[in-house]
């Protein structure tokens, strides 16, 4: 079995900073890209960032600038570092992964259960 887990969530005022963190376990034979979406309350999923097994990284344009994805390939783990925060920022954020198990060929995108970012004075 393969796991996504997110944490790192919570309340925050409006300027200050929060950092997700998103661990994959379990029978992990190769991890591709990673990302991070979130949900706002009456709006669709949309995209934060992106990254890639190699690095590289696509932001969203309304967190450019503010957001920094990253990962740590020897432990399976994704960042998000988010500076600046907003209260539109308010959201359920989302990790997703690209990971082949051991016991099946190809990659299936796994999703975390999801953490809560409230950005409120």
């Amino acid at each position: 079995q393969v796991q996504v887990v997110e944490s790192g969530g919570g309340l925050v005022q409006p300027g200050g900073s929060l950092r997700l963190s998103c661990a994959a376990s379990g029978s992990i034979f190769s991890i591709n890209s990673m990302g991070w979406y979130r949900r706002a309350p009456g709006k669709q999923r949309e995209l934060v960032a992106r990254i890639t097994s190699g690095g590289s990284t696509n932001y969203a344009d309304s967190v450019k600038g503010r957001f920094t994805i990253s990962r740590d390939n020897g432990v399976n783990t994704l960042y998000l570092q988010m500076n600046s925060l907003k209260p539109e920022d308010t959201a359920v954020y989302y990790c997703t992964a690209a990971i082949q198990p051991y016991y099946r060929s190809g990659y299936n995108d796994y999703w975390g259960q999801g953490t809560q970012v409230t950005v409120s004075s």
